[in-house]
C-alpha cells in the first residue's frame, strides 16, 4: 500500500492531466485472446459476464470514476475489462493503457530485483544490511517520549538483515499507521518517506529487528541495496531485468509526457460517499527512486509480471527468477509472527485494513500469504498485496491463476472498491469452472 503518501505532499506536484480523444473501454467479449498469445483459445464471453455487470454496476453507482481489471492462468489473460473514464469531469474512457501509480505494487518487483541478486551470490538474505545502507549501521528504537516531548531512543539489540526489510520485521515503519511515527516526525522534523528525501532513512525503529510484523519502508532500503549492488539505478536495473524482458514498455518512475495524458485522476472519498479530485502526484525529482512506491504502469504491464509469477520465473520466453526462488518468496518467512492488521493514525490515508479478518496470515518475501482458503475462490498459500490508491492483486500458486484491480481512490481499505474487488475474484474462478 504505499509510498504511503505523508500529511505534508497532499498539494506536492499537479495531477491536471491533458484529455486525450475516447477509448473504448475493454469487457470481457474484446481482447481476450490471452495477451496475443499464439495458440490459446479465447473463452466463451458469458463466463465472465458477472465482472463486467459488476464492474459496471460500480461506475453507475460512482463508486468508482473508473476501473480496470485483469485475470490470467498460466495459459495466457483470460479476462480484460476497463470501465467507465479516467477522469470523470473530462474523460477519456478507461482503458488498459491507462497509466496509474502502483504505490506499493512496487514492492514486489524491488523484492524481485533483490532475489535476482540473491540468486546470483551477491546478496544474502541474512547478512547485516548497515555495510551496503550506511543509515541503518547502528540503528536506534523509539522507546517512548519524555515530559516535554522529545523522543527517547536506545540502541537496537540485534543488526537489521535484508530478511528483515523484505518481510516488514526490520522495526522500520510507516507514519500512516504507527501510534509513534508521526509524533516523532513532527518533534524533529524528519523527513517523511513519501517525499523522497534520503533523510527518511533516519528514521528511528519501532521496536527491534525480528519481534514482530508492522508495515514499514524497509522494501525502500531494499532499493537501495538494488542501486548499491548493482551500480545502477532502480529506473535503469528494473527497465533492463525486469521490465524490458518482460515486454513491460510503460512501466517506470518518471513519467513521459505521452504518459501523463494518460494517467488516471486521483479521487478522496468524501463524508457522502461522493468522490472528490485529488491533486497530487509522485515526486517526479525524487532524491532517491522508491522501491517501496515509487513506480506507474499500466494494468497490462503489470499483468505480464504477475504472470510471470503464476508461471514461477517465466514470461514470454524470458526468466526472470529461478522456480525455487519464486517458491521460497510466497513461503512462510516470518515464522510464528502473525501480519498484523493495519491501524490507521491517518484517516485521509487510510482506513483500517486487515485482507482476511479472522485469518492469520503470513508474509512472504514481499507478499501477504492467506493460510486458509479466501472467501472468493482462492487457495490457502496465495499471495497478495495492494496501493496505496485501492489497486490490488493476487496470485493462487494452486489454481495457477492471478488476477489484479485498479482504481485510484483514497483512502487506502475503501470498502466499495473491497468489495468489488471480492466479485472481481469471485467472477473469476466462477467462470473458469465453467470454461
Amino acid at each position: 500500500m504505499h509510498q504511503e503518501i505523508s500529511r505534508r505532499s497532499l498539494l506536492k506536484g499537479a495531477a491536471t492531466f491533458m484529455a486525450l480523444p475516447a477509448v473504448t473501454g475493454l469487457g470481457s467479449g474484446q481482447a481476450l485472446a490471452a495477451g496475443g498469445m499464439p495458440g490459446v483459445p479465447r473463452l466463451h464471453k458469458a463466463a465472465f459476464g458477472s465482472i463486467d455487470r459488476a464492474l459496471q454496476r460500480a461506475v453507475d453507482a460512482k463508486q468508482v470514476a473508473g476501473v480496470v481489471a485483469l485475470g490470467a492462468n498460466d495459459k495466457g489473460v483470460i479476462y480484460e475489462g476497463a470501465f467507465g473514464q479516467r477522469d470523470a469531469a473530462r474523460g477519456p474512457a478507461m482503458s488498459l493503457d491507462t497509466v496509474f501509480w502502483l504505490l506499493s505494487m512496487t514492492k514486489a518487483v524491488t523484492a524481485t530485483a533483490c532475489m535476482q541478486l540473491v540468486e546470483q551470490g551477491k546478496l544474502q538474505l541474512d547478512e547485516p544490511v548497515g555495510k551496503l545502507l550506511p543509515d541503518l549501521a547502528s540503528p536506534k528504537v523509539l522507546e517512548g517520549f519524555d515530559a516535554s516531548g522529545a523522543p527517547r531512543l536506545r540502541p537496537a539489540r540485534r543488526p537489521i538483515t535484508l530478511r528483515h526489510l523484505l518481510t516488514h520485521t526490520s522495526g522500520l515503519t510507516y507514519s500512516n499507521w504507527s501510534d509513534k511515527l508521526p509524533q516523532y516526525e513532527k518533534f524533529t522534523g524528519q523527513a517523511d518517506i513519501a517525499e523522497s528525501k534520503n533523510g527518511a532513512f533516519a528514521a528511528p525503529l519501532e521496536f527491534d529487528p525480528g519481534e514482530r510484523w508492522q508495515y514499514g519502508i524497509g522494501m525502500d532500503a531494499v532499493g537501495k541495496i538494488v542501486e548499491a549492488v548493482s551500480d545502477q539505478s532502480l529506473e535503469v536495473y528494473f527497465r533492463e531485468n525486469i521490465f524490458a524482458p518482460l515486454g513491460m514498455t510503460d512501466t517506470g518512475f518518471l513519467i513521459s509526457s505521452a504518459q501523463r495524458r494518460r494517467t488516471a485522476t486521483t479521487y478522496s472519498r468524501q463524508a457522502d460517499g461522493s468522490l472528490q479530485p485529488l491533486p497530487f502526484e509522485m515526486p517526479q525529482r525524487p532524491e532517491f527512486f522508491s522501491g517501496g512506491g515509487g513506480l506507474f504502469g499500466t494494468p497490462r504491464d503489470y499483468m505480464a509480471f504477475l504472470q510471470m509469477l503464476v508461471r514461477d520465473g517465466t514470461f514470454r520466453g524470458a526468466r526472470i527468477l529461478k522456480p525455487e526462488t519464486v517458491a521460497a518468496m510466497r513461503h512462510n518467512q516470518i515464522g510464528d509472527l502473525n501480519v498484523n492488521p493495519l491501524k490507521t493514525s491517518a484517516a485521509m490515508w487510510s482506513n483500517d485494513a486487515d485482507l482476511f479478518p479472522g485469518m492469520p496470515q503470513k508474509w512472504g518475501l514481499s507478499f501477504d500469504i492467506n493460510t486458509r482458503p479466501g472467501p472468493n475462490g482462492r487457495s490457502a498459500g496465495s499471495i497478495s498485496w495492494a496501493g496505496l490508491l485501492n489497486c490490488y492483486y493476487w496470485v493462487d500458486p494452486v489454481k495457477r491463476v492471478t488476477g489484479t484491480v485498479f482504481t485510484q481512490v483514497l483512502p487506502f481499505y475503501d470498502p466499495a472498491v473491497v468489495k468489488l474487488y471480492g466479485d472481481f475474484e469471485r467472477g473469476l474462478y466462477d467462470g473458469l469452472s465453467r470454461t
